[in-house]
């Protein structure tokens, strides 16, 4: 049989581009999308037929649709993968050779368009691979006959079941389930899900369906709850589950026009669109389109669970194992929490939070069984306002957060199994939630219930070796729960349009007063929540050696309790929103903050001589140490005036003077560095004549060299010379590991002496590269640049995306105008900086000059 393939392209390719055009223009439905997955899985089926008929194959060969396409559905860019199915194996030589028409087929199938992954086997070939490889097993359960020998993929099929090892089976996929959920970070929540291999994704689903069909338990959800492995409610949740999934997947290989299963930022907005979703004053399009498919990969994961355990107990036959009664309402059933019945919550709603409590309070339980999770899914409608009210279930709540163990655990999997949005409402409104502030990294729930992990850290002593000041002053109170109900109502009120801290605070209040918690506890607690961003903000972004600056802190706070709870959500949030936000230098600025605000608390206002001198005196014993004799800091020192004292501690003033003190008249840079007494990075002192340019030069190294400046201390002696301090983070140049610091130090200081000696023009600024998050949502520069409260020296404010060498952009400027930087505070939030400098300069007297300043830092943060 002749065929025109040329003809046969044009009629597949027309025929495809008819069906995803019908599927662009179709209201965004899982029936719409079911549709499309059946016509083009149809379409390959009916032109692999006809270049099958077309091709001098033995009658006794077979052509098998395996892997995704073998379910009878295929997405716009998946693989089609097929088989065929040999009577015997193809030889490569001989007159009679099956090879050369095997090759034409395939070769047809390429010229027409149809991208095929294709295997060459006979029946026994496929047993013996499959015994050897998982993949090759999972494929054939999925084989689906297409044309050629019926009775050849009829053997085939039956050879598949019949040396099918099913516990093997079942023990391979579930540790290449785990392995994957690991690779995809273990949560269906993160920001850009593959929704496919993500947990919650397509691939779980698919896993069940595998499992169920090895153990002949149901080739579909309808025919696993005709064989009880799920309720018929739950075979609907998860069909309609499926469904989103398969719609999202869908859209995203249109939208991309090629094969994408990840939900990556640079095209959320466009999938969001094409659903119908548009932006709203609280929430973007992309934002609403994520909701509903974190809503739908949580259902997944719930119901994932239930089948998965169901399935081992039958292939196991661990049913009917043996349990042990704990109460009236529960048993152990192999270390997994079991109901005593599957009405037990409709019956008894106080059972569905003492599930909890009893996990907690019994130590040998390791989770939940199929049974309890069917029954908390199930009993989700129960979970009303008259449940919420009920006092029973307010103290077992309270109850949990008070219990001295098992707080993340059971956090997570009330959040898990719904439970915890129904018991909490305003939580709900949070389940599922995107933060595009480009350095939160997990959802509003996720974030939260990091934070309740963290803080619940505090308390363990296992974690001391984390944070030893948070965990030295967790220990000393008597009621660590106040600081989880903190934790828990942070962020609550995100996504609402407004201030989230206040709003928050209102909702707390609420709980308090709902859930018997008053006076100073709940006083305390709603404190906390209102000013949990306020510790961040100062520490990061105001001059901590002001006195004014901690007096108003401490103003704010009140007392010692209101300022330790303070601290330590503070830490546990910031440690909460990505592990790239966290450093040593920022965990230093609150540690000096919470000290210096504890004096502050402890009685008279601080005394600014008193301190510089106790500085001073204990500087001039360090150098004692280093056998520095009597009065070598005095030339040095009388160089120096009161702010400098007061923005550097005695350790660095005794540094300083040990590298200083025999070139107080220098005409050549003196630059020396350390690793940093924090434990990360180094400390870089650069001594100089002074010049506008200096904080340029020395940025424009760091930048260059690929370091990252976390804080600059700029100070000008009265002989006029800058005496700068530097902490600098590790940058990919250059990592000081092992016994090669100093010479990586030595290093450092050569090449930035030179650099800030050259009198060359300044360099051109690196453009680096922005990050695809920062692409997707850019943050619109602004630069503000205002007096100080003494109008003395200005205050410049800029916030922008962070690219490298970004900080050396706006010295250029600075240096380029005159303009001095006497103190920087460099915040980087993520992929976001918040940066704050202190400059002077004649030129900043006059308004036409600051509008020209600040034009030129604008369109330098926006290149």
């Amino acid at each position: 049989m002749s065929l025109d393939i040329a003809a046969l392209r044009q009629q597949f390719r027309t025929a495809k581009a008819e069906i995803l055009d019908q599927f662009q223009q179709s209201r965004p439905t899982t029936a719409s999308a079911s549709r499309l997955l059946t016509r083009l899985a149809k379409l390959v089926d009916q032109t692999l037929s006809q270049l099958w008929e077309a091709q001098s194959l033995p009658r006794g060969a077979a052509l098998v649709a395996v892997g995704g396409y073998g379910r009878g559905e295929l997405f716009p860019h998946s693989d089609i993968d097929v088989l065929l199915l040999m009577p015997v194996t193809p030889s490569v030589a001989g007159e009679d050779s099956l090879a050369p028409a095997v090759e034409q087929f395939i070769t047809a199938c390429w010229d027409i368009g149809l991208e095929i992954g294709s295997s060459v086997r006979t029946v026994d070939e496929c047993s013996e691979e499959a015994k050897q490889d998982i993949t090759v097993q999972t494929a054939l359960l999925e084989a689906r006959y297409l044309c050629g020998s019926k009775s050849r993929f009829e053997e085939l099929h039956h050879a598949t079941y019949r040396n099918m090892d099913v516990r093997a089976f079942m023990t391979a996929k579930t540790l290449e389930m785990r392995q994957r959920h690991t690779k995809y970070e273990d949560t269906p929540y993160s920001l850009e899900p593959n929704c496919k291999e993500s947990p919650g994704g397509l691939r779980d689903l698919q896993v069940v369906v595998w499992l169920a069909r090895a153990a002949r338990l149901g080739r579909n959800w309808h025919e696993m709850a005709r064989n009880g492995l799920l309720t018929p409610f739950e075979a609907r949740q998860l069909q309609r589950h499926e469904g989103t999934l398969k719609l999202i997947r869908a859209r995203l290989h249109v939208l991309a026009r090629r094969r994408e299963d990840r939900l990556v930022f640079d095209l959320q907005t466009a999938v969001a669109e094409s659903f119908g979703y548009t932006n709203t004053p609280a929430l973007r399009a992309s934002e609403v389109l994520m909701r509903r498919y974190y809503w739908a990969a949580k259902a997944v994961t719930q119901l994932n669970l239930i089948l998965m355990q169901n399935i081992e107990e039958r292939v196991l036959g661990s049913q009917d194992a043996p349990m042990r009664v704990i109460n009236e309402r529960f048993l152990d059933k192999g270390g997994l929490l079991e109901v005593v019945s599957d009405d037990l919550y409709v019956r008894d709603k106080h059972a569905i939070l003492a599930t909890f409590l009893t996990l907690q309070q019994e130590n040998t339980l390791k989770g939940l069984s199929a049974r309890t999770l069917r029954a908390l899914y199930n009993a989700r409608t129960v979970m009303d306002g008259a449940f919420r009210k009920d006092p029973v279930n307010r103290a077992t709540f309270m109850a949990i957060l008070k219990e001295d163990q098992g707080q993340t655990r059971v956090m997570r999997l009330l959040n898990q199994t719904s439970v915890l949005g129904r018991y909490l409402w305003v939580f709900r409104r949070i389940v599922g939630q995107m933060q595009h502030d480009l350095f939160h990294v997990y959802t509003v729930d996720q974030h939260i219930l990091m934070v309740v992990r963290n803080m619940r850290r505090f308390v363990i002593p296992e974690h001391a070796h984390e944070y030893p000041f948070c965990t030295q002053l967790a220990a000393q109170w008597e009621k660590p729960w106040l600081l989880y109900i903190a934790a828990l109502f942070h962020d609550v009120a995100k996504g609402r349009g407004g201030d989230h801290s206040e709003l928050g605070a209102v909702e707390v209040r609420r709980f308090c007063k709902d859930h018997g918690i008053s006076g100073d506890d709940a006083e305390l607690i709603e404190f906390v929540v209102s000013e949990h961003l306020t510790m961040s903000r100062i520490a990061q972004k105001e001059d901590l050696s002001d006195p004014d600056v901690i007096q108003a802190f401490a103003k704010r706070v009140r007392n010692e309790r209101h300022l330790t709870g303070l601290y330590l959500l503070t830490v546990a949030d910031i440690r909460g929103t990505s592990p790239k936000v966290w450093n040593a230098w920022k965990g230093k600025l609150l540690e000096d903050l919470y000290k210096l605000t504890l004096r502050a608390l402890g009685g008279s206002k601080p005394h600014l001589d008193a301190e510089i001198e106790a500085r001073k005196e204990q500087a001039r014993s360090t150098l004692a140490l280093y056998f520095m004799p009597p009065g070598i800091e005095t030339k040095l020192w009388q160089t120096l005036d009161m702010s400098y004292f007061a923005r550097h501690d005695a350790a660095d003033i005794a540094w300083h003077t040990r590298m200083l003190f025999r070139h107080v008249q220098t005409d050549k840079p003196v630059v020396a560095a350390r690793l940093s007494a924090i434990g990360e990075g180094l400390q870089v002192l650069v001594y100089a004549p002074d010049k506008a340019d200096v904080f340029a030069r020395i940025c424009s190294y760091f930048a260059q060299t690929g370091f990252t400046i976390q804080d600059a201390r700029i100070h000008t002696t009265a002989s006029g010379y800058a005496l700068d301090t530097f902490q600098v983070m590790e940058g990919d140049n250059f990592k000081f590991e092992g016994v090669h610091y100093r010479d990586m130090i030595a290093l450092v200081e050569t090449q930035l002496a030179e650099t800030v000696a050259s009198d060359k023009p300044l360099p051109e600024p690196i453009r680096g590269r922005l990050s695809r998050r920062v692409k997707s949502f850019p943050i619109q520069p602004r630069v503000s640049l205002r007096p100080d409260e003494r109008a003395q020296r200005w205050l410049l404010s800029v916030s922008a995306s962070d690219r490298s060498g970004l900080l050396y952009s706006i010295a250029r400027v600075l240096a380029k105008h005159q303009v001095s930087v006497q103190l920087a505070k460099v915040t980087t939030l993520g992929e976001r900086v918040e940066d704050t400098f202190l400059v002077t300069g004649d030129v900043l007297r006059t308004d036409r000059k600051q509008l020209e300043i600040e034009t030129e830092m604008l369109s330098t943060l926006s290149a």
